[in-house]
């Protein structure tokens, strides 16, 4: 089956579909983080977008072409990469920060001042005044 499955792909070229971008999101402290996976990725292909909440993560990975060498199997994926991550209102998106390294791309999100737990104090009107007569 193993033999198959290799020559479907290599005939119907379905090695050649882009993989999904695994993703591990989590919270921490007064910031969010994403942690997409993209090996093999060039840092000046990824491109990030945020359009009403929706944040677009694009990539792109490029075939490797040797001259003059025949291809016999292609089993790692290219082409265009994409996933959308829809922000909550409590994210501040105008200051996202990302960083690119050891194939793995890490989105800091931080959370809107707006939304960070505030103390409130808590005052007495139940104080007594002298009444003279």
């Amino acid at each position: 089956f193993r033999e198959l499955d290799r020559f479907t792909q290599q005939v119907f070229g379905t090695a050649a579909r882009p993989a999904a971008m695994p993703m591990d999101a989590y919270r921490q402290g007064d910031s969010f983080y994403i942690h997409l996976d993209l090996p093999g990725i060039d840092a000046d292909s990824i491109s990030l977008t945020v359009e009403q909440n929706v944040l677009t993560v694009r990539a792109e990975r490029a075939p490797v072409k040797a001259d003059g060498a025949e291809l016999l199997i292609a089993e790692r994926p290219y082409g265009t990469y994409t996933r959308q991550v829809f922000l909550g209102e409590t994210l501040d998106a105008d200051k996202i920060a990302a960083d690119y390294a050891a194939g793995v791309l890490t989105l800091t999100i931080p959370v809107r001042e707006s939304a960070k737990p505030r103390s409130i104090q808590v005052t007495s009107s139940d104080s007594k005044q002298a009444v003279t007569a």
